[in-house]
């Protein structure tokens, strides 16, 4: 009796998708989200390659240090800010650079404490700081009016309000919080009239304390209003718009 040969399917192999190859721009990518998600103190290599499904030190392959990776992760927040062209002449549209500058760090929130502890600006900020310095030179102002205006900026420029004295957060026992108004009522008048004056928000989206958004605001318009004020005055470095000399610091 001749044999029947059954023919049998071959196994079916289950196979996982390939990932994706370890390269600068994933790591990089993957930190900023990383950040976004868990802020800059949940930031760190290790927390960096167990979201990438490597070990910490496939890592150094692509970035040298915690130091180099904020770096990067700072030029690709920087790189992000897009303001738009607007009508209004330097001071609309250098307003509208910043409030762009602004959106983009309301959007990293981590990001002003690594531009922060930054030490030096790096081609990406210098680019940054170019387009700014153009807008305003391009509406007539002065180099050395330009050079004030820049510091009086300071950290705004890149989308944040740099405070002295971070506001702590309030007691929350009823009592404690009424001994403590007692104290400035009674020492510090004007500081506790001051700080009620207005709404104050706790869980300020870059940095703790007033309402941050109201406050970088008033100061940059503070700022360009009064840059414009000196400009039309005929403003130099010599002499203040009042005609009093400038006091030199001995």
């Amino acid at each position: 009796m001749p044999y029947t040969v059954k023919s049998r399917k071959a196994p079916t192999v289950q196979t996982s998708a390939p990932r994706s190859p370890l390269s600068r721009a994933r790591v990089i990518a993957e930190a900023l989200t990383l950040a976004d998600q868990a802020g800059l103190d949940g930031l760190s290599m290790r927390a960096l390659a167990e979201r990438l499904g490597v070990v910490p030190m496939a890592l150094y392959k692509h970035v040298s240090n915690k130091e180099e990776l904020l770096d990067t992760l700072v030029d690709a927040v920087i790189a992000e800010v897009a303001p738009g062209t607007v009508d209004g002449g330097w001071k609309a549209q250098a307003r509208e650079q910043l409030l762009a500058a602004r959106r983009t760090m309301l959007r990293h929130p981590w990001a002003w404490r690594a531009i922060e502890t930054r030490e030096a600006p790096s081609p990406a900020a210098l680019d940054h700081m170019e387009v700014m310095i153009a807008t305003l030179r391009t509406g007539g102002l002065s180099a050395p009016l330009v050079h004030h205006v820049m510091h009086a900026l300071g950290s705004r420029l890149w989308g944040f309000s740099q405070e002295v004295f971070a506001t702590g957060p309030q007691p929350t026992d009823p009592g404690i919080a009424a001994q403590a108004m007692e104290m400035m009522a009674a020492r510090w008048p004007r500081v506790l009239e001051s700080a009620m004056s207005t709404l104050h928000q706790q869980g300020s989206a870059v940095g703790p304390g007033c309402d941050d958004e109201t406050e970088y605001l008033f100061a940059i318009d503070l700022i360009l209003d009064g840059a414009e004020r000196l400009h039309d005055a005929g403003w130099s470095p010599a002499a203040r718009s009042d005609g009093a000399p400038l006091v030199t610091l001995q």
